[in-house]
C-alpha cells in the first residue's frame, strides 16, 4: 500500500508540473485596470459576444477607437510570442453604446495626444529570425509607433522588441525635440523584462513634417554587478551634446573569474540634416 501511494504522489506532482510547464501566462505590457480607458491599436480589432476565439463576432473597431476597460477576464491567449488577457469593454459608436470582449493583444501599450496627434504604441505580431552565430531559429517581436490626425493613420515605424521574456513592463512618452533641427517631438517607446540577464529595448522615434523617423534601437541588459551593457543617446540639449547631431554611447563591464572588472566603452556620431541622419 506504501509503494502504492508513493506511486501515487509522484504522478500527481508530474500532473501539476506538466500543467504548470503548459500554463500560459499573460505578459506585464498587457495588463489593462478596470474602469479605465484604453485604445485599440490593430486595425479591425474584433469584438466577441465571450472571451474566446470560437465566440460570435459582434462588431470589429478601427484603430484609435476608445473603449472603456469593464473587467479582465481569466481567459489568456498567445498568439506567437504575445500573451493577453481577454479584456471586457464597453465603447461608442455614433449614439450607440455596445458591450463585448477583445484580446488585450490588440489594445495599445500605450497612447499620447500632442499638437492634434494621436500617437500609438503597440505589439502586431511575431516573427521568425535566425541566429546566424549559433544557427538557430528563434522568436522576434514587432512592435509599431502610429500617428493618426483626425483618426486617419498618417504614418507608421515598426521595430523589434525582443522575446516575450522582454514584455513585464513598458512605458511610452512624448519628449521634446532635443533641438535637432526641423523636429517637432520625439517619441520614446521602451520595453522591459523584470529579472536579471533579460534586455530591455529602448526606441526613439522623431516626429517631423507628420513623419516618423525611427532611430538605431537601444538596448541594455545587466546580471547583478557581474555583467551590464547599457547603451544610450547624447542629444544636442544634453551635457556634452553636438549642434544638429546625436552621439551614441555604448559601455560594457564583465567580471572575470578573479572577480576583476573589464570595461568596454565605444561611441559613433549621427549627423542630423533637417530631415534624416547618417553615420559620421
Amino acid at each position: 500500500m506504501k509503494t502504492y501511494l508513493t506511486a501515487l504522489l509522484v504522478l500527481i506532482i508530474q500532473v501539476l508540473s506538466a500543467q504548470e510547464e503548459n500554463a500560459v501566462y499573460a505578459h506585464g505590457i498587457f495588463h489593462f485596470d478596470d474602469n479605465k480607458p484604453q485604445k485599440i491599436f490593430t486595425d479591425r480589432t474584433r469584438v466577441r459576444l465571450d472571451p474566446n476565439l470560437d465566440a460570435q463576432i459582434l462588431d470589429s473597431l478601427q484603430t484609435n477607437q476608445q473603449v472603456l476597460i469593464l473587467k479582465k477576464e481569466e481567459a489568456v491567449l498567445q498568439l506567437g510570442e504575445r500573451s493577453a488577457n481577454w479584456y471586457k469593454i464597453s465603447y461608442q459608436k455614433g449614439d450607440k453604446a455596445s458591450e463585448g470582449y477583445v484580446w488585450g493583444g490588440n489594445l495599445c501599450v500605450g497612447y499620447r495626444n500632442k499638437n492634434g496627434y494621436d500617437f500609438l504604441f503597440g505589439l502586431t505580431k511575431t516573427i521568425k529570425k535566425k541566429d546566424k552565430k549559433y544557427n538557430q531559429d528563434y522568436d522576434q517581436n514587432i512592435a509599431s509607433i502610429k500617428v493618426l490626425e483626425n483618426n486617419v493613420l498618417i504614418d507608421e515605424v515598426s521595430f523589434d522588441t525582443g522575446s516575450g521574456e522582454s514584455l513585464s513592463y513598458s512605458t511610452f512618452n512624448i519628449e521634446s525635440n532635443h533641438k535637432l533641427q526641423n523636429v517637432e517631438l520625439t517619441l520614446k517607446a521602451m520595453v522591459s523584462g523584470e529579472a536579471c540577464g533579460i534586455a530591455s529595448y529602448d526606441q526613439y522615434v522623431l516626429f517631423k513634417d507628420k513623419k516618423l523617423v525611427a532611430l538605431p534601437q537601444l538596448m541594455n541588459v545587466g546580471d547583478a554587478d557581474v555583467y551590464y551593457h547599457s547603451e544610450e543617446f547624447i542629444f544636442p540639449n544634453d551635457k556634452g551634446g553636438i549642434p544638429n547631431a546625436f552621439v551614441f554611447k555604448m559601455e560594457e563591464m564583465e567580471k572575470d573569474d578573479k572577480d576583476r572588472e573589464k570595461k568596454k566603452k565605444a561611441s559613433k556620431t549621427y549627423l542630423w540634416d533637417g530631415s534624416s541622419y547618417k553615420l559620421k
